[in-house]
């Protein structure tokens, strides 16, 4: 690695979040991401033969690299490759991850990189017989840990959690009513930035609302016990989505004169598949550790709500001010699509950046991204402004 390049965020964007069978229940993934992609260098004013590549993160596809795809949809040339990947609720943030070390090691300078996600539009899944008469078997999931690991329902992991940690369903959703708040009072600023590339794409997120205490007690358990479980209103909702970043290296934003986000360090860790919620932790101390930093240096955290409970138990144990954290509301006021959630992050946390008023205040910011995913694995990166 190049230890003299630095990859910088130059442009963010994303859709809408839509719950899924809703107003982007029409769209494929790749139909969902190509939009984005065209904002992206739009925004960036270049010309589309300048992208060296394209990563996207993506989780319930059925095969055909949605990332090529996209490419070709938003009109970039045939000659740029295209790379589809699968860390589940990591996808988004690892393929920006992806797109920086490539930058880093000298084989891109200008990368295209985020997630994208359809619910509504993934393919139902079978297992192929294995003899002769046979019929296929559906299923929901693939296994995320062989055996003898643990491979447990997430809600049931969740739940597990809330009850290890004393996280009673009313502080839950508690947490869950100020994410709400947040992203409502944030709406009008992050409405501006959407990609909405026709009149069948949304210019808001469908599922954020005003949440009240007493609604979000009356949601019944899906998971876990009636004094510490989680409800609908404490688990994000399954949606459709489409978020990413343009890249470039530090030289060629510096002669382009792009301003942006240096992305200082990323960092992946695994952990213990039968507790996949906390992994996270590790990686943000690691990372942390390893820029000489400590939570009191970020004066932003996007984390990732796919679950109250997690959120909460991650923020506990990294000792997060919740001053600062998700400002501009989370996933449970959103909705959660898979491959997109970890780059959604990003474009949220460009997005601070972009409304700070104090200019000093801003130059002096730095910010993480953390993200758990199924099958215990976690993904951080801090980023400052450049």
């Amino acid at each position: 690695m190049n230890e003299h390049r630095r990859a910088v965020i130059v442009a963010a964007r994303r859709t809408a979040v839509a719950p899924r069978g809703g107003a982007l229940s029409h769209l494929q993934a790749d139909e969902l991401a190509a939009p984005v992609l065209k904002a992206l260098v739009k925004d960036a004013a270049i010309p589309l033969d300048r992208v060296d590549h394209v990563v996207l993160g993506n989780a319930l596809y059925g095969g055909g690299n949605p990332a090529r795809l996209a490419a070709l949809r938003a009109s970039l040339p045939e000659s740029v490759p295209s790379l589809t990947l699968d860390t589940q609720c990591c996808s988004g943030l690892d393929a920006i991850l992806t797109g920086a070390q490539l930058i880093e090691a000298g084989a891109a300078d200008c990368v295209l990189a985020g997630g994208t996600e359809s619910f509504s539009r993934a393919p139902i899944r079978m297992r192929r017989p294995t003899a002769s008469g046979e019929k296929a078997v559906p299923y929901d999931r693939p296994a995320f840990a062989p055996p003898p690991f643990e491979d447990p329902d997430l809600s049931k992991a969740a739940a597990k959690l809330a009850v290890r940690y004393g996280l009673t369903r009313k502080a839950q959703t508690l947490f869950a009513q100020t994410s709400h708040a947040k992203a409502l009072s944030a709406a009008p600023k992050l409405e501006q930035h959407f990609v909405s590339d026709n009149a069948l794409m949304p210019g808001r997120d469908g599922f954020t609302r005003p949440l009240n205490i007493q609604t979000g007690l009356r949601a019944p358990v899906l998971a876990g016990t009636e004094e510490f479980g989680l409800s609908a209103a404490t688990i994000a909702c399954e949606a459709d989505g489409a978020a990413g970043v343009l890249l470039m290296s530090d030289q060629m934003a510096s002669a382009l004169s792009c301003p942006g986000l240096r992305i200082l360090g990323g960092m992946r860790r695994g952990g213990d598949p039968g507790d996949p919620a906390l992994v996270p932790v590790a990686a943000a101390k690691a990372l942390l550790s390893k820029l000489n930093m400590t939570v009191a240096d970020l004066t932003a955290v996007e984390l990732m709500e796919a679950y109250a409970s997690q959120a909460m138990a991650t923020q506990e144990d990294l000792s997060l001010d919740p001053a600062r954290l998700n400002l501009l509301g989370g996933a449970l006021a959103r909705g959660h699509p898979i491959g997109a959630s970890g780059a959604i992050l990003v474009v949220q946390l460009f997005e601070v950046f972009r409304t700070q008023k104090n200019a000093t205040e801003a130059a002096q910011s730095r910010a993480m991204a953390l993200i758990a995913a199924a099958g215990g694995l976690g993904s951080a990166m801090v980023v400052e402004r450049f």
